[in-house]
C-alpha cells in the first residue's frame, strides 16, 4: 500500500529546504518524468521511498535520525525545482 508523494512533503522539505512536490523527477529507470507530488511513496519502514509512478523504480529515499537525514536520489536521472521568479515578494 502506498500513499501519493504529497504525503512525504513534509520530510523531504526539511531535508532539502523546498516544496518537493512540485520538482519534476524523471526516472533514471524507465525515463519517464512526472512530479513528485505523483510518486508512489511507501512509508512504512524505518524511512520514506518514492517510487516511479511508471516503472516502480526507486526514485528517492530519506531516512530521518535524531541530528541528521539521510538522502538518497540515485534514482533519478535528474531533478527539476520551480524556482521563485527573480525579484518577486515572497510573503505573496
Amino acid at each position: 500500500m502506498f500513499i501519493d508523494g504529497n504525503g512525504a512533503a513534509g520530510v523531504f522539505a526539511e531535508a532539502l529546504g523546498v516544496d518537493i512536490t512540485t520538482a519534476v523527477i524523471t526516472c533514471a529507470g524507465c525515463g519517464a518524468g512526472g512530479r513528485f507530488a505523483e510518486s508512489h511513496v511507501y512509508d512504512h519502514g524505518p524511512g520514506v521511498v518514492a517510487r516511479c509512478a511508471t516503472c516502480e523504480s526507486v526514485l528517492a529515499r530519506i531516512v530521518r535520525t535524531p541530528t541528521d537525514a539521510w538522502l538518497d536520489l540515485r534514482g533519478a536521472r535528474s531533478v527539476r525545482i520551480p524556482l521563485p521568479a527573480e525579484g518577486a515578494d515572497a510573503s505573496s
